[in-house]
């Protein structure tokens, strides 16, 4: 990923035309699923509010076996993407490993994107990603806390609490469903460069540009790129003090929507900050936007949300970028945040009830 904008390579790319404008033969996409969020009621958000918090322990142990130095090609690399596999197949997930080769400035590497799908059947996918590899050093101890050990930790901690209502919804909505994404390869080996970074993501977004998705779904003339309804990237989450601005204008409702869960929490006292509450998403519109997984899917025209902290942690690839270094209560705020969202978008039933009987 590049560095934060005070560091001269926050990339400027005027894409709002890119974003906005309809992609040929997706009419059908609009018709399938509702654009406006589920509204909920108080009792309702506190209902789900604790139910994430309930399952702190249960966060920590999914971060523990991922927060190890995991570069391609390792031994600590292939246990977690094994563990990221078996968690999201004990859930019942598809679980597609998309492996491929690839140059890099160390020569050829094995890369393997984990993509987890609750619905492999649905047109639509509101996709969270995030990427699982670590950054290389010599010595190889660089364990990549924020970046980003805690998004996917954070994915796969969500798809376990929201486990039944996320069932629930498959069976009342076929049309739409969840997909989660670990990328391989987001780090550098070298320099950051087009050539060197980012290989997962190029990768797998090549590749379903050029797939034709069932008919079905859609018009002739569609790809696979065209089935995702909101694509949402995860990084440098989990350092004290986050801030996160909107960087497309397409989405930039999207954003809104963050902003008003996160008052929503705050006004009910679900949410720890200064003060007794937080304010973590800003109404800041940015002309641009950092390179990341996401990148690959905007010059697509795929909807993009990039929730990435700016400016970047200070221990952004740096050897304290480790469990030492987090800020648990921010990671617990943010991991009803996006849970909230998820519900609101998918229109999931988060009564006290249906929380009891899956807990039980």
């Amino acid at each position: 990923m590049t560095p934060a904008i005070n560091e001269g390579l926050f990339v400027i790319l005027f894409l709002n035309s890119v974003i906005t404008s309809p992609v040929p033969g997706t009419d059908w996409l609009n018709r399938k699923w509702p654009n406006e969020p589920k509204i909920f009621s108080d009792e309702d958000i506190k209902t789900l509010s604790r139910a994430v918090a309930s399952r702190q322990r249960d966060f920590n142990t999914i971060l523990n076996k991922i927060l190890v130095p995991r570069v391609p090609g390792t031994t600590g690399h292939d246990n977690v993407k094994k563990y990221i596999i078996d968690s999201m197949k004990a859930l019942q997930w598809d679980v597609e490993v998309d492996s491929f080769l690839d140059a890099t400035p160390q020569g050829y590497k094995e890369f393997a994107n984990v993509i987890a799908t609750l619905n492999p059947e649905a047109c639509q996918r509101l996709v969270l990603a995030c990427h699982y590899d670590s950054k290389f050093s010599r010595n190889e101890t660089l364990l990549g806390a924020t970046d980003a050990a805690v998004p996917c930790a954070m994915i796969i901690h969500l798809a376990r609490v929201l486990d039944r209502q996320l069932k629930i919804q498959q069976t009342k909505n076929a049309h739409m469903t969840l997909q989660l994404i670990f990328f391989d390869g987001e780090e550098a080996f070298q320099k950051w460069m087009s050539t060197d970074s980012l290989y997962g993501s190029r990768h797998l977004a090549s590749k379903w540009e050029q797939e034709p998705h069932d008919s079905e779904c859609g018009e002739n003339g569609t790809s696979q790129l065209d089935k995702i309804k909101m694509f949402l990237l995860l990084d440098l989450l989990g350092a004290e003090n986050p801030r996160f601005i909107s960087y497309f204008l397409g989405t930039h409702g999207v954003h809104t929507q963050f902003i008003y869960i996160e008052e929503r929490l705050n006004s009910l006292h679900e949410l720890e900050g200064p003060g007794g509450k937080t304010n973590y998403f800003k109404t800041s519109l940015s002309p641009g936007f950092v390179q990341d997984d996401h990148t690959p899917f905007v010059e697509r025209g795929v909807p993009v949300l990039h929730l990435v902290t700016n400016p970047f942690p200070e221990t952004w690839h740096k050897e304290t970028d480790d469990g030492n270094h987090l800020d648990y209560t921010v990671i617990n705020n943010l991991n009803k945040i996006v849970s909230l969202f998820v519900a609101q978008y998918l229109h999931l039933d988060i009564e006290k009830h249906v929380f009891l009987q899956a807990f039980n």
